[in-house]
């Protein structure tokens, strides 16, 4: 037993010979003040602006926050990191501008702020990018360290191999761009993969569309990104779902008033792209992909037949695809504006994906 404690002692982390760092919990501490002053330049933080920053562990990107913003609120989770911060900052010029949060940031209530900045616990990379743009009011942009496989899929392009989901959800919020790769020797302890830094700018206004039906869309689309809309499109259980949705909508109509306010969105609505996001799993597409290859024969084989209410489904379905001239591409090669563009031809001819 004692050998196995001093293994332990061996092999953990600390800060300033004191403080253990807890990889479990995503403490990777920026020991390069170089690039905490890039990051903190690239932020183009005001004097006035209120900075919020996610997880200061023990405060050298705060420190350098607190030198040029009007005021820093920080969320941090580790009860023992906050104690340090107030002791590194108490009596201080800055103290007085500093609040801190103890708790999780993806359950706490977020006050105002202008600007996020932040080196983040990367296994809450999704929820929290989310979370931060159903934040209202919006805030002005957001500088987070991300993994660097995370953030080449936030800025993907059409057509570019880490083009998915994530990349339509979040380019449909906002604006996203590639500021700088950071190498895992930056940190300490090192993390086992390369970081890079993305600057986020919520939309403003944000496109007039009910996210519920967008995720549905993009869901589909995005299931089988490199087969065409049509063959997508022509499966039995897409068709299924679609006509569900259908006979449910129609069922309502008949009762009641259905009004789609598209116009009003909320931090609600947001969230459904959070949740959706959150089963992607890095890494993991060219597994997917393989995997899509061997069920090409059994998909062709579930595929609706010519007769009965489902062929007459699945004539209107590929009608709006020809429509449209979608009907042979691929979800891999869509724009922001050609997913809104189908969805409101699939809601214009009352085909619905929620």
């Amino acid at each position: 037993m004692a050998g196995g404690k001093i293994q332990q002692k061996r092999h953990q982390h600390r800060w300033g010979g004191g403080l253990p760092f807890e990889k479990s919990k995503g403490q990777h501490i920026l020991k390069n003040p170089m690039l905490v002053e890039t990051i903190v330049h690239k932020s183009g933080i005001e004097p006035t602006d209120v900075v919020l920053e996610i997880g200061p562990g023990t405060g050298n990107l705060t420190k350098k926050l607190l030198e040029v913003a009007k005021s820093v609120v920080a969320v941090e989770l580790d009860p023992r990191m906050v104690l340090e911060l107030n002791r590194r900052f108490q009596g201080t010029p800055h103290s007085g501008r500093l609040k801190l949060i103890e708790g999780d940031v993806l359950k706490c209530e977020l006050p105002y702020f202008d600007i996020c900045v932040a080196n983040i616990p990367y296994r809450i990379s999704s929820p929290l990018t989310f979370k931060l743009l159903a934040h209202r009011p919006a805030f002005r942009c957001a500088v987070i360290m991300f993994q660097r496989e995370f953030a080449m899929r936030l800025v993907a392009n059409p057509g570019d191999a880490l083009y998915c989901r994530l990349s339509v959800n979040t380019q449909l919020l906002a604006r996203v761009s590639h500021l700088l790769k950071v190498g895992r020797n930056n940190f300490r302890p090192p993390p086992k993969v390369d970081s890079a830094v993305v600057r986020i700018e919520p939309r403003r206004p944000l496109p007039p569309v009910s996210f519920k039906e967008w995720d549905g869309l993009v869901r589909l689309c995005f299931n089988r990104k490199n087969k065409t809309l049509g063959s997508i499109f022509r499966q039995k259980n897409v068709l299924s779902l679609l006509e569900k949705n259908y006979k449910t909508l129609q069922a309502l109509q008949a009762t009641q008033k259905v009004q789609m306010e598209e116009d009003k969105v909320s931090s609600d609505d947001v969230t459904v792209l959070a949740e959706m996001i959150e089963e992607l799993s890095m890494g993991d597409d060219d597994e997917k992909e393989a995997e899509e290859e061997e069920m090409e024969v059994e998909e062709d084989m579930d595929r609706v037949g010519e007769g009965g209410e489902s062929s007459s489904f699945k004539d209107q379905a590929l009608r709006v695809l020809k429509q449209g001239d979608f009907a042979e591409k691929r979800a891999a090669k869509l724009t922001q504006v050609d997913f809104l563009y189908l969805l409101s031809l699939f809601n214009g001819a009352g085909i619905h994906f929620s």
